[in-house]
């Protein structure tokens, strides 16, 4: 159980520099988009601010070394649900289509209260003190909070205006003069008069459009009609239009100085009929359209809403040649159909091309697919799974050798994250990529030595790898690990040491391999926050009898000593265990112990200590109680 809340715990630290990483990047992407359109403007700029806000506290958790809480990665993880909500929405303010963001002004201002509202779910209990945040952080972090409680988004006036002037040219009971009026001001206030900006925005409303597939349809045909008004009131003309070779809605493509005619228009796609259907209500569709509609199980007219009492197609002859009349008469050739979409392409086979490509000839490629494999791997067990079965775990062995840094880091990433699984965990071990992974925890960079030392870790989990790591020589790079990395490597270091050395050979060579110094050097070291897992390596190497010489020293145990009257909970519980295996074997360091002052600290600890605490601190007075010379101090 220990080993494997060991292994948790280094996954939870990388799952959640991952995840910050991410958000840092969403902020980042935030800041950069330019001016926001006219519509919700406020609101957008606020929200930008307010994400602003989250920046320092995101720095700090990337910078902690610190063992993360669960509570901390769940609130990290709706953070990041609530920042890709943001994202969207803000590229949306930024980009999306005028007319839309106008016509939707309540839907947009929901989307702003939902956003608020799931920004302050994910901070809502955030562990601030548990894991060391500055107490300027927090406070800046909870005012934030408390600001979007209070912000209740908001029609501003411009926008009212522009509300009250779009409903003005959709309503059917408006006299054209006042129609007129009202195009003019939305076209002025939303910048929709020239060639250009009805450009841009046809080709957002058809991507708009394209999206919906169908769905919306009436809020969607409000925004066609909308457009279509804004074109016959600019007066655009052909010429101007196809000169731009960029990709535009066929609404605006017209022949010298004649305007498609709107009824030659499929209202799904917004693109002149080839073959035009009438459905049961008595409506107009291009044939392919309709019936992608129709296949989506939909039983609705897409313009009306109406129920389709049945689902028959007639061909509208007469349509069809009033179109071909049109084109023959204005020169205008009747665009071909655009070939049938690709298969959608499933999750599954974009996994079997990056494994596919793991074995590529081209160094790119391979790179490319190792990282997006990486990624993958750390999604989800469902991820993992469709790696393990569909072969990638082979590929993933051999780049351990190849000679490229990057490839072997993204390489023994990979691989570590697919050991979490048992099942898979026994695949990777099949591949023998144990010699491989001790050769780049030797020479890495040092994120490949540091995930290097923690696969060994998760691979040691097996009773069978736990001596072929200690006799593949896997011990004395740890140790260096130990010794000179960053403090990260020295964490992933000690847990797979902790790991090994319950394997009696493994206990040998890691005291002759020099396992000790340096750990007791971990014990010394405040700022490296190691001592239980530092403890629970010598712990396991004085059951050793060469480990209890090495430890049995007065300065040691006077350290013992110091972190049962000082230290956390768990620290005593550790310094208790060590300090009853070494005095069990030595009465006489149980003397110095008692010479440091431990009797006291005993008598806490069995009294309010952990369990395992309590345990330990008894048996430590059961050993004082056997001999006279400790009688008088009970």
């Amino acid at each position: 159980m220990e080993e494997e809340k060991e292994l948790s715990k280094c996954n939870n630290c990388r799952i959640v520099r991952d995840v910050v990483e991410e958000l840092i990047g969403i902020v980042e992407a935030a800041k950069s988009m330019g001016e926001f359109r006219g519509t919700q403007k406020k609101e957008s700029q606020m929200l930008q601010r307010r994400l602003r806000q989250c920046l320092p506290l995101l720095e700090e958790l990337r910078d902690l070394d610190a063992q993360i809480p669960e509570d901390c990665i769940s609130c990290l993880h709706r953070l990041k649900r609530a920042f890709v909500l943001a994202k969207k929405l803000l590229k949306t303010c930024h980009a999306g289509s005028k007319i839309y963001l106008v016509l939707e002004t309540d839907a947009m201002l929901s989307r702003f209260n939902s956003v608020y509202d799931k920004l302050n779910h994910a901070m809502d209990g955030f562990p601030y003190k548990e894991i060391g945040i500055s107490e300027e952080v927090k406070e800046q972090v909870e005012l934030m909070c408390m600001q979007l409680k209070r912000a209740k988004p908001r029609m501003d006036n411009q926008d009212m205006e522009l509300t009250t002037d779009m409903m003005t040219v959709l309503s059917t009971d408006t006299d054209r003069i006042s129609e007129c009026e009202a195009i003019k001001r939305l076209a002025n206030k939303l910048s929709l008069n020239t060639l250009e900006e009805l450009r841009v925005e046809t080709i957002v409303i058809r991507k708009l459009v394209k999206e919906r597939r169908g769905q919306n349809a009436e809020g969607t045909e409000k925004i066609i009609n909308l457009l279509d008004k804004f074109k016959r009131f600019a007066g655009i003309e052909q010429a101007n239009v196809l000169d731009d070779p960029a990709p535009c809605n066929r609404t605006l493509q017209k022949c010298a100085s004649i305007t498609i005619p709107f009824e030659f228009l499929c209202p799904i796609t917004l693109e002149m009929m080839r073959d035009p259907v009438i459905v049961a209500t008595g409506q107009t569709y291009e044939r392919a359209s309709i019936q992608q509609w129709l296949d989506s199980d939909h039983q609705t007219c897409p313009k009306t809403g109406l129920h389709l009492t049945h689902t028959a197609l007639a061909p509208n002859v007469a349509l069809h040649n009033l179109i071909l009349q049109w084109c023959e008469t204005n020169n205008y050739q009747l665009p071909k159909k655009d070939p049938p979409p690709p298969p959608k392409i499933t999750r599954a086979d974009k996994v079997i091309t990056l494994i596919q490509n793991l074995s590529s000839s081209q160094l790119q490629i391979q790179r490319k697919a190792v990282t997006k494999i990486r990624m993958i791997s750390r999604e989800s067990p469902e991820s993992r799974v469709l790696i393990a079965d569909n072969g990638g775990i082979p590929p993933l062995v051999q780049l351990l050798s190849y000679p490229d840094s990057k490839i072997q880091e993204h390489a023994v990433t990979a691989l570590l994250n697919l050991s979490i699984d048992d099942k898979i965990k026994k695949q990777v071990s099949k591949e023998n990529p144990i010699p491989a992974i001790i050769e780049i925890l030797q020479n890495g960079t040092i994120g490949a030595e540091e995930n290097s030392a923690a696969a060994l870790f998760s691979l040691s989990m097996i009773d069978e790898n736990k001596t072929l790591i200690g006799a593949s020589n896997g011990i004395p790079p740890l140790i260096n690990l130990l010794t000179e990395g960053t403090i990260r490597g020295k964490k992933d270091a000690a847990t797979a040491l902790f790991n090994l050395t319950l394997s009696h050979p493994n206990k040998v060579r890691a005291i002759e391999g020099g396992a000790i110094k340096p750990l007791l050097k971990m014990l010394e070291n405040e700022r490296l926050d190691m001592v239980d897992e530092a403890l629970s390596v010598l712990l396991l190497l004085a059951a050793h009898p060469d480990g209890r010489k090495e430890l049995g020293q007065l300065s040691f145990i006077e350290t013992l000593v110091k972190f049962m009257r000082q230290g956390t909970p768990k620290n005593k519980e550790c310094a208790t265990a060590v300090l009853l295996k070494l005095c069990l074997n030595n009465s006489n360091l149980l003397l110095a112990a008692l010479q440091y002052g431990v009797y006291e600290h005993v008598v806490d600890i069995s009294q309010n200590g952990t369990k395992r605490g309590q345990k330990k601190a008894a048996a430590i007075f059961q050993l004082m109680n056997k001999g006279d010379r400790f009688l008088s101090r009970t």
